[in-house]
């Protein structure tokens, strides 16, 4: 299963992204596709934080279109949710004391723990500070859209 990070998230929504057509169109392929893939649920709030965020975006994506995006995620049929089960603190612990991280890098422990936890084989995301998490699989799918 392959799970998406906050970042492609965010450029497939934003029209003024440089990478919003690769972004748009790598969710395109999984909400169409028959294999299931998924969203952490933290990429989901995080994402709702950064579009409708005055100072990261301006004009900031008004808040009942970022709404109104969360929903047409979550009606692809092949989506799963990522959320924290009974077995979520010993992975995030695990994660964060192997990895040594601290502060914000928590967070990213954070999302690389539930997709552990679920058996997500891939994270797509552009965010290289997943790398330091052994037992995941990350990639960006953007990067031909840096390439050309």
């Amino acid at each position: 299963m392959i799970a998406v990070d906050t970042n492609v998230l965010v450029y497939a929504h934003r029209e003024d992204s440089p990478f919003h057509e690769r972004a748009r169109d790598c969710l395109d392929s999984l909400a169409n596709g028959r294999a299931a893939w998924a969203i952490p649920w933290p990429c989901l709030h995080e994402f709702l934080s950064i579009a409708t965020h005055s100072r990261v975006y301006d004009p900031p994506t008004p808040l009942a279109l970022a709404l109104d995006q969360i929903d047409a995620w979550l009606e692809a049929p092949s989506l799963v949710l990522l959320a924290e089960t009974e077995s979520h603190w010993p992975e995030l612990r695990t994660l964060v004391e192997s990895a040594r991280v601290a502060g914000p890098q928590v967070h990213d422990a954070r999302i690389a723990a539930l997709c552990r936890q679920h058996g997500v084989r891939e994270l797509w995301s552009a965010d290289r500070d997943f790398g330091r998490f052994p037992g995941l699989h990350v990639s960006n799918p953007l990067v031909s859209a840096l390439v050309q």
